[in-house]
């Protein structure tokens, strides 16, 4: 049977693929909102008078906190997810093409506009638990291409 409307399939397939990119930024929206909240982060940086404006003055004024809550595990595990978000945050807002990507295992990754992927929640509790890489330096490193 011939195909009376021949540009419908193309359309069809065009429009699927529309639906999906607004799926995907609809997603990566929620995201943003999500994983800028980093509670635990926010309060031991208003306590410790740090203001986190999405900056990497900010990024630089948490490295230079004292690592107290190294002393608790489980403080030190959540405070580093939450600063490797808030890490993730400050990329995506200042970083041109900078998006987030949910890895297969459900990860949250930050993805450059060069494809490189970082593994911001790893780089954040790594920065928690032994003060290195510093934040700020990520940035950098990130912004640099």
């Amino acid at each position: 049977m011939e195909n009376r409307f021949p540009g419908h399939r193309d359309g069809r397939r065009a429009a699927a693929q529309a639906t999906r990119q607004a799926s995907e930024q609809e997603r990566e929206l929620a995201m943003v909102e999500m994983y800028g909240e980093c509670g635990l982060l926010r309060e031991l940086a208003e306590s410790s008078g740090v203001r986190l404006d999405d900056t990497v003055d900010s990024l630089t004024a948490l490295d230079q906190l004292l690592p107290r809550w190294r002393d608790d595990p489980q403080v030190s595990q959540w405070l580093g997810t939450d600063a490797g978000l808030y890490l993730g945050t400050v990329i995506r807002h200042r970083v041109p093409d900078a998006r987030w990507r949910l890895a297969a295992d459900g990860r949250p990754l930050m993805v450059l506009g060069t494809g490189f992927e970082l593994d911001a929640t790893a780089i954040g509790r790594d920065w928690a638990e032994q003060g290195a890489p510093q934040l700020a330096a990520v940035y950098r490193a990130a912004s640099d291409g």
